[in-house]
């Protein structure tokens, strides 16, 4: 039995079902065996990937909701897993599946128009129907009238992919209509009265004549109570529009205070004593239809009216909205129903419809039918750029890669997380408000940044460490970076349906804003692996809110930047004014490194499809080559001979093919990464031949064709360095491949005469150099070279021979934020204007790996002179 791991959780105690991941050293837990918490709470466990030797490398793990929750767990290799008092069970009978987590049952069809077939609290059958809803025009509003068709989602198939005993997961696949493919998970736990539904769909439309007018959630509530009985519940920004469908507050004669009470907190009103209000009921309106509306990431708009046909009456309204509502009565139970990060995704919205009468309907919309439909038509008209010297040329003025046809949004996805809730009754407001919390920071375990780093995972990154002035610096230099982006999410509304989660890649001075409209320079798209330095910088301090920024970003990179069906499917797309907007479609966005963090951390199933999108991603390269418009070497695609660049593109392969073999244990994958290694490391000057051409017959290499000796300045940050690193320390046996990688990391920032004593000639190109001081620093720690460890010191300190890219978070010595304001700016903001994501993302690996490293060689001020070999 191994020594037992502490899980604490990341942001407080949830009263609600957890899943989490773990990480353990290599040979410490062997294949089969058994996990258990200490204090014997219930959990199902399961293996998400092994080490080459077969142990464990990451475990899964699912705990039900605890009354009340442990403030911290004990997880023990070999422990008992325990039994829950109420599992939950699934069967299947006559095309219907039911999941019974205790009192409740939800029964599933396995094909049809609805999601949830029905909820039921013991006998009592709670909601009916629960079905995915969407709306389609052919015209964008401001071209004139137009007819909106509404259609109902069609499950096609249902897999059981678990059954228990603690943990249910379902798989529904579709179709919205007859257009857009979704999945959606239900998510079920021991002992919960709710569900959680992860709902993913791709777009499948033609954006000249397609446009998504609404896309929502919907049920049917059944209503038993009294219309004083009733209750609306709609959270604002910190607590809930608490409504009655037929008030008895404020009228003009009194029902009493116990009476008036009891409808405010939601219990049953009892016996109304007062004949002058008993008698009169039928006299008070009853309020039938509810919306909050979130228009905006600064408003929604609150509205009820009494029936179809009769006006609005506005109800004070707020800036954020929790997202997060609730139908029913009294006594005969209700829904409750949420979106996560409502305000931040939007334009959404909650309505509940039919209030007063015996069948209720709340709809959460993910895009509000109130909104100007979806539009994702590309920007421009292509000014004249129909063939590639003009499309050079317009790369050379906007940092646009454009094309005809490829800013074409067909094939990306969103995914949505919302829950489901069934209620005996009414519930208290301060249960809605912990039920609501959940829902919008639901509760991870996770192991301590020192027991992670313990299991030798993800590559070289350490604990930070403040013991020397110069550490402290770059310390809180790291903090700055981070803390600036969660300033500018802020401060320049990085929100929205298709935009929360990604950041924006250069700033403008000039303007006062980051260059959101000129081209290639808007939107990051993982430009420069900002994504692996969130990861890293959560892997080492533990921080909530860097995990909470990394997992939108991933979340959203993962399915908005990247293909899911056609001709581009498994590529991401290269930054642009729009995600899907640049003609460079490539792997190194898509690429697996960004998403295994989130994965392995969180055991998350619809990231796990993401990777497993990327089983073959080698084929990618016969659908595109990403140097077609700069080759005038005759090249095209061809199976047995596919141009392969050693760098990025290598990069993002071996880190799918290092996930496939160690989640699935794939055989293929695994002989197409020991291959190409053994192939690289057969090639006289390995990774600096920068690229070679593969054959999808044999999954190698062509060894007799050789490109020669170059660098390019990009092949070492989107994931070489981390993968390289994770392979290096997996002791592959792969004869060549370590030195190969070193010889790289060694000679790119080496002086001009070693790199000719070597190779013959100086490298050209060589950019980013502080970006590429971890290079260095990688080459000194695995060879224990003094020297090389100050030259890496050096390099990450001091801008200096950057013959592309000067850094300017190397020439800035001041690193302090200012204001800018007046009329001039649309509202005062505090601008760093000397940080961009490149640099950002890229000093923050480079700061991480280098303390990491060499961090013990770290002396500023001592002389730095350049290795002699």
């Amino acid at each position: 039995m191994t020594t037992p791991t502490p899980l604490h959780w990341l942001e407080g105690p949830r009263r609600q079902g957890v899943t989490w991941g773990v990480p353990w050293p290599r040979g410490a837990v062997r294949a089969g065996e058994p996990f258990g918490l200490a204090d014997g709470t219930p959990v199902q466990s399961w293996v998400t990937a092994t080490w080459p030797d077969g142990s464990v490398k990451w475990s899964a793990h699912a705990i039900g909701p605890q009354e009340p929750p442990a403030d911290a767990y004990e997880l023990v290799a070999g422990g008992a897993p325990g039994a829950p008092e109420r599992p939950v069970v699934v069967t299947r009978e006559s095309g219907l599946l039911r999941v019974s987590t205790g009192a409740r049952v939800w029964t599933v069809a396995e094909a049809g128009g609805t999601l949830i077939r029905s909820i039921s609290l013991g006998s009592r059958e709670l909601v009916r129907d629960v079905r995915l809803v969407s709306l389609r025009q052919d015209i964008p509003d401001e071209d004139g009238s137009r007819v909106r068709r509404q259609a109902t989602g069609h499950v096609q198939r249902v897999v059981v992919e678990q059954d228990g005993p603690v943990r249910a997961v379902l798989r529904l696949e579709g179709r919205h209509g007859d257009w857009l493919p979704f999945t959606v998970r239900l998510y079920f736990y021991a002992g919960a009265d709710d569900v959680r539904v992860v709902h993913t769909f791709v777009w499948d439309g033609d954006p000249g004549r397609d446009f998504l007018a609404g896309l929502g959630l919907r049920a049917d509530v059944v209503m038993r109570d009294d219309p004083h009985d009733r209750h609306v519940r709609l959270a604002g920004e910190g607590g809930f529009l608490t409504e009655a469908v037929r008030g008895l507050t404020g009228l003009r004669r009194d029902p009493g205070h116990a009476v008036r009470r009891a409808q405010v907190e939601g219990r049953p009103c009892g016996p109304i004593g007062n004949p002058e209000v008993a008698e009169r009921l039928h006299l008070i309106p009853a309020w039938n239809d509810y919306t909050l509306d979130q228009t905006s990431a600064d408003g929604f708009t609150l509205r009820k009216r009494t029936a179809p046909g009769h006006a609005w009456v506005t109800i004070p309204s707020g800036t954020r909205a929790q997202g997060y509502g609730y139908v029913g009565g009294a006594t005969g139970g209700g829904l409750g129903f949420g979106l996560r990060d409502f305000w931040r995704l939007h334009p959404a919205r909650l309505d509940v419809r039919g209030a007063a009468t015996e069948l209720a309907t709340a709809t959460v919309w993910l895009w509000s039918p109130s909104a100007p439909p979806m539009d994702l038509r590309f920007y421009h008209d292509g000014l004249g750029q129909d063939g590639f010297a003009e499309q050079l040329e317009g790369l050379e003025i906007t940092y646009e890669d454009y094309e005809p046809g490829f800013g074409d949004a067909r094939g990306v996805a969103r995914t949505h997380e919302l829950t489901l809730r069934a209620y005996a009754a009414t519930p208290r407001a301060e249960e809605l408000a912990e039920h609501a919390a959940a829902l919008n920071s639901p509760g991870l375990l996770r192991a301590a940044p020192e027991r992670i780093l313990q299991a030798g995972v993800f590559g070289d990154w350490g604990l930070p460490d403040r013991s020397t002035p110069a550490h402290a610096e770059i310390e809180d230099r790291l903090d700055f970076l981070f803390e600036h982006y969660v300033r500018e999410r802020e401060q320049r509304r990085w929100y929205g349906f298709w935009d929360y989660g990604d950041v924006m890649h250069t700033y403008d001075a000039d303007r006062h804003t980051w260059r959101y409209d000129v081209g290639g320079y808007a939107w990051d798209n993982s430009e420069l692996s900002p994504d692996l330095w969130l990861w890293y910088q959560y892997l080492r301090t533990g921080r909530a809110d860097v995990f909470r920024f990394a997992e939108a970003m991933t979340r959203h990179t993962g399915e908005v930047d990247v293909y899911h069906l056609g001709r581009w499917k498994g590529l991401g797309t290269r930054h642009n004014v729009q995600h899907w907007g640049c003609s460079c479609k490539q792997l190194r966005v898509s690429n697996a490194a960004y998403r295994r963090f989130l994965y392995y951390l969180t055991a998350d199933e619809r990231t796990g499809d993401l990777l497993d999108e990327l089983s073959a991603p080698e084929e990618t390269f016969v659908a595109i080559d990403p140097l077609r418009k700069v080759r005038d070497d005759g090249y095209a695609p061809d199976p047995s001979a596919l141009s392969v660049g050693l760098g990025a593109d290598w990069g993002a392969l071996a880190a799918a093919w290092l996930t496939r073999w160690e989640r699935h244990g794939d055989e293929r994958a695994r002989a197409l990464l020991l291959g190409t290694m053994a192939d690289i490391g057969a090639l006289p000057h390995g990774f600096l031949h920068g690229q070679a051409l593969l054959d999808l017959g044999t999954g190698r290499f062509d060894g007799s064709w050789r490109a020669p000796v170059g660098i390019s300045h990009l092949s070492a940050v989107f994931g070489l360095p981390e993968i390289c690193a994770e392979l290096i320390a997996l002791d592959l046996d792969v004869p060549g491949f370590e030195r190969a990688w070193l010889d790289y990391c060694r000679l790119y920032l080496a002086p001009a005469a070693v790199q000719e004593a070597e190779l013959g000639h100086a490298l050209r190109g060589v950019s980013l150099v502080q970006a590429h001081s971890r290079l260095t620093a990688y080459a000194a720690a695995r060879t224990g070279d003094a020297e090389l460890a100050a030259w890496a010191w050096r390099r990450f300190m001091i801008d200096e021979d950057d013959q592309l890219n000067s850094n300017a978070l190397q020439r800035q010595e001041d690193w302090s934020v200012t204001l800018a304001g007046g009329p001039g700016v649309l509202a005062p903001v505090l601008e760093a204007p000397f940080v961009s994501t490149n640099d950002a993302a890229q000093y923050g690996l480079a700061a991480i790996q280098n303390l990491a490293l060499i961090g013990g060689r770290l002396r500023p001020g001592e002389a730095q002179a350049p290795p002699a070999r």
